[in-house]
């Protein structure tokens, strides 16, 4: 049975067989669904500033 893992970035679920993997030199082994979560992870963007992604706070009142 296939995994299905959770982009690192975004928080949404990836069907098997799509997606990206990424491996940092410390070994750690992060998922991403789509090249823009990967280009927006690699310019240090906050995921939780992004009303995009699940990991979004919005604005409190």
């Amino acid at each position: 049975m296939p995994k299905v893992h959770k982009c690192s970035f975004c928080g949404s679920e990836i069907p098997p067989g799509t997606g990206m993997m990424y491996v940092k030199n410390d070994g750690t082994v992060l998922w991403f669904c789509s090249s823009k979560c990967f280009k927006y992870f690699k310019m240090g963007r906050d995921p939780k500033r992004l009303p995009w992604t699940k990991m979004y706070l919005g604005k409190r009142a």
